[in-house]
């Protein structure tokens, strides 16, 4: 048994593409977007605490300590690195940090400002290649950086993943009866260049599988 130094965060889940990291957070005012919701009725915000626990010593660290009027995003990692979205509410910036364990530094790979998406609602970081999106409730698919685009998808599309100039969302029915399928599109056209039947999950190495 392990005691884990958890800064009384009562639930941790592995990390998005990572085979050795947890991560949790305390959730002070919700999800990111309800704390911007909260800042912008003129409400203080104080910062949630972001952790990350390493399997399978258990060693919790801390990359980034988070001051009043930031809150973090939900984190992933890419290339062997933890990658860490910070929202700098009165600064208005975006803020993108990556951690690298192994040197045990964390620098900053990018800052954008608040006004490059209209909300933070479902503001993501995501991969291949690392960015950063946001799937608003317009129909709209949106990359915020590196690049900007913005792609028209259908009801009830979610974006999952990118595999160099595919963009792959899962897509769900009720009639006849309940189905799910893999809907793939041209990067960045969102041009719809093939349907799979069935259900996408990632597993821990990365790797997909396709349950039909």
């Amino acid at each position: 048994m392990i005691t884990i130094a958890a800064h009384g965060i009562t639930y941790i889940e592995p990390l998005d593409g990572s085979c050795e990291w947890y991560w949790g957070t305390d959730y002070i005012h919700g999800d990111l977007y309800e704390a911007e919701e909260l800042y912008r009725a003129h409400h203080p915000v104080n910062s949630n605490c972001l952790i990350f626990v390493h399997y399978p010593d258990g060693r919790v660290v801390e990359p980034i300590k988070g001051k009043p009027g930031q809150y973090f995003g939900r984190p992933i990692s890419y290339d062997e690195k933890i990658q860490i979205l910070l929202v700098d509410f009165p600064q208005s910036t975006i803020r993108i940090f990556q951690y690298n364990d192994a040197a045990n530094q964390t620098i900053e790979i990018a800052t954008l400002p608040v006004a490059a998406v209209e909300n933070c609602y479902n503001l993501l970081l995501r991969r291949y290649p690392l960015m950063l999106t946001r799937h608003a409730n317009d129909g709209k698919f949106q990359i915020v950086w590196p690049e900007t685009v913005e792609i028209e998808i259908e009801e009830p599309e979610t974006f999952f993943d990118r595999k160099g100039d595919q963009l792959y969302f899962s897509k769900w029915h009720e009639e006849p009866e309940y189905r799910e399928e893999i809907v793939v599109r041209k990067y960045p056209t969102g041009e719809i260049t093939e349907i799979i039947p069935g259900s996408w999950t990632r597993m821990p190495n990365g790797q997909i599988w396709i349950l039909q």
